[in-house]
């Protein structure tokens, strides 16, 4: 894949989501180049994918990055409607307005909303799936921690610093970056003290028993024949080997990606490995 213009900056976009919302969107590569849609995990932004977009967007792809609502530079629900079914809206009439039949790359909670749309009346518009680290039966210990450290530091953190802290703890498989700086993309400064750049109510109405989810995904994997890629990060403690056979036995015809060291932030754990998988399935839907 050409690295030229790797590091070509991408077009702002405005998009609408259910009930008039604004959600924020970056977009790489040409306008007539195959359509990729990426959508972040929980408390993440549409920067999670800005290396990944520029590579693919420089290899003629075009890439479309959303900010979920509540999240990054989109619009916070008035009415703190963030449940599942309401994303798949957002994600369905994302899709009407880009104008163009889609691969839909989601992880975690955008690879749930991604598999959900696919069940829905205008779902036909996905015409591929990538799912990293998201199954439909994912382990309860790992989607615990994951809500766990999306429910901490409402107060806020008094300094970058602290904030790297925090990350460093969730993440420790990852090697810490030398400057925070880079969290800034992530939080947002108010009074003196940083917050995550996301609406901390995103928690409050929502039952995030793994189990409730359950059924709705399995119905909508059964359904599934669009070509399908799972992106297992071999350390994930959402997605085990277990979880992603049983996925696969849902879906005979997907194909398994692992990428060794990364754990459920597989994308930011290696991207190189990631993007090069997802840029092989997405030409490979071309053929």
């Amino acid at each position: 894949m050409s690295n030229a213009n790797y590091l070509l900056e991408p077009s702002r976009l405005r998009l609408r989501g259910s009930g008039g919302i604004e959600l924020a969107a970056d977009q790489f590569g040409p306008v007539d180049g195959p359509l990729v849609v990426f959508l972040h995990g929980g408390g993440q932004t549409r920067h999670s994918w800005k290396k990944t977009g520029a590579r693919l967007g420089a290899s003629g792809m075009r890439v479309v990055t959303v900010d979920a609502r509540g999240h990054g530079d989109s619009e916070w629900a008035p009415d703190r409607d963030y449940r599942r079914q309401t994303m798949v809206d957002d994600l369905l009439l994302v899709l009407e307005q880009l104008g163009e039949p889609a691969v839909v790359v989601g992880a975690s909670m955008g690879g749930i909303t991604g598999l959900l749309a696919t069940a829905r009346p205008g779902g036909d518009a996905i015409s591929a799936l990538v799912l990293v680290d998201i199954v439909t039966r994912p382990e309860p210990e790992g989607v615990a921690r994951v809500i766990d450290f999306l429910g901490k530091h409402r107060d806020g953190f008094d300094s970058l610093e602290q904030a790297a802290d925090a990350v460093a703890e969730y993440l420790p498989h990852r090697p810490r970056p030398k400057s925070p700086e880079g969290l800034l993309r992530n939080l947002r400064e108010r009074d003196g003290r940083w917050y995550w750049h996301w609406d901390p109510d995103m928690l409050s109405d929502r039952v995030e028993d793994p189990s409730a989810m359950i059924e709705p995904m399995e119905d909508a994997a059964r359904a599934l024949r669009i070509p399908v890629l799972l992106v297992r990060g071999m350390r994930s403690d959402v997605v085990s080997a277990e979880g992603a056979e049983a996925f696969q036995r849902l879906v005979p015809h997907a194909q398994l990606v692992e990428i060794g060291g990364a754990a459920h932030t597989a994308a930011g754990d290696d991207n190189d490995s990631f993007t090069d998988a997802v840029a092989k399935f997405v030409l490979s839907t071309r053929e």
